[in-house]
């Protein structure tokens, strides 16, 4: 049971991870690929969006390599 709590908490950590550089990288340039307008969106919207970004990022990876924006 402890191999498997162990298991668990490395896959957790790594999903963190991955979703907090994935969320910097699109609240800062990626998401204006996706929508222009977030290029106008202060710094605090940002910050807001930030744990929704961090829990979903594979979601929003997607899209992001599906955008044909520049």
């Amino acid at each position: 049971m402890e191999t498997v709590i162990q298991v668990f908490l490395v896959l957790l950590g790594s999903y963190s991870t991955l979703g907090f550089l994935f969320a910097l990288y699109f609240l800062f340039v990626g998401a204006r690929k996706i929508d222009p307008l977030m290029g106008n969106t202060k710094k605090s919207v940002r910050l807001l969006l930030f744990p929704g970004v961090l829990a979903t990022w594979p979601f929003l990876i997607r899209k992001l390599l599906k955008s044909k924006s520049v």
